[in-house]
């Protein structure tokens, strides 16, 4: 079991911000196309759901694109996900924040946290 322990540390090395449940992140996604080339997608939402813990750990972000809801998962220490931004902070109450997908427009917004 150590030594499990001691490969997750190893590849936990890059430094990750502090994200937490109802912030707005932007997350810079690699995208591979075709065989070689790749460029970078930038996914603008909200944290609506951490997962985990660890090596382990994913974030769920929300966005409305064309008024459809968009949900991706990432886990946090993927060498896909290029850089994380967090944009604002939230101030919520839960540690789950799936009552957004019933809200629209101004109703799914959350609150700015003051910090």
């Amino acid at each position: 079991m150590d030594a499990l322990k001691l490969i997750a540390q190893d590849s936990m090395k890059k430094e990750v911000p502090v994200i937490n449940v109802g912030d707005v992140v932007k997350v810079h996604v690699r995208i591979k196309e075709g065989e070689k080339a790749s460029r970078i997608q930038i996914f603008e939402g909200t944290v609506i759901a951490k997962k985990h813990g660890g090596i382990s750990e994913t974030f769920t972000v929300r966005r409305v694109a064309h008024g459809c809801g968009v949900e991706r998962v990432f886990p946090v220490h993927s060498p896909v996900v290029e850089k994380l931004e967090v944009v604002r902070a939230g101030k919520v109450r839960r540690a789950k924040l799936y009552y957004l997908r019933d809200r629209v427009g101004k109703a799914a917004k959350v609150k700015e946290a003051i910090r």
